[in-house]
């Protein structure tokens, strides 16, 4: 008896543990099997994406130049779910991750400064930003200090190029306009978060005086 209360203890705990960190799991699972895979079919291709391949929008950002890129993402991916997964539920992250990625690869399409392109990192930019807005409302002071850390990497990033030895670390070119698309795209699923959550409340303040006038 004992040992089935501690089994069906652990079995539930495991059960809460996927519940509220699924979408994190998933995300760095499918990073991992993709990874295994040749990354020319699945990486953002301006050529292929105009032929029609439009999936390349969305999974070139899950497959990693090699695997200490993956690696330097991931350990990104793990600092987001560390610091920020309670702030919203995990279907927030996960539209806006989808999100994210599919506006930076806009961005990245429309500016046409590159050919190809591989890696998380204009997502992780994104999130950031998401996880950084929200702590600001919840602790001014830190979030203070993570905002301006990421606007001075950006604006580092668009005047001198890439920080000093993170393509050592990545293995390959870094693509800085990815980190700003990103962090932009980030900013406005915010912003479009606080509109909804406006109309909502207006529609639901509306409805609730309609029914007092009743």
């Amino acid at each position: 008896m004992v040992k089935y209360s501690y089994m069906t203890d652990i079995l539930h705990q495991l059960k809460c543990y996927g519940r509220h960190n699924g979408v994190w799991l998933l995300l760095i699972g499918l990073c991992f099997i993709l990874q295994l895979l040749p990354a020319e079919s699945l990486q953002f291709e301006r050529q292929r994406i105009a032929q029609g391949e439009l999936w390349r929008l969305l999974s070139g950002h899950f497959v990693h130049l090699n695997w200490s890129h993956f690696a330097l993402n991931m350990a990104g991916l793990f600092m987001l779910w560390l610091f920020f997964r309670n702030y919203q539920r995990q279907a927030y992250w996960l539209l806006a991750i989808v999100l994210i990625a599919l506006l930076c690869s806009a961005g990245l399409y429309a500016d046409g400064q590159l050919a190809s392109y591989v890696g998380f990192s204009g997502v992780l930019h994104g999130l950031f930003i998401l996880g950084a807005l929200y702590e600001l409302k919840r602790y001014p002071l830190s979030g203070v200090v993570l905002l301006g850390l990421l606007l001075g990497k950006l604006v580092w990033e668009q005047w001198q190029g890439a920080l000093p030895g993170s393509e050592a670390l990545s293995g390959g070119r870094v693509a800085v306009n990815a980190h700003l698309y990103g962090a932009l795209a980030g900013l406005l699923y915010y912003l479009l978060g606080i509109l909804l959550k406006n109309q909502q409340q207006k529609h639901k303040k509306t409805r609730m005086n309609a029914n007092k006038r009743k």
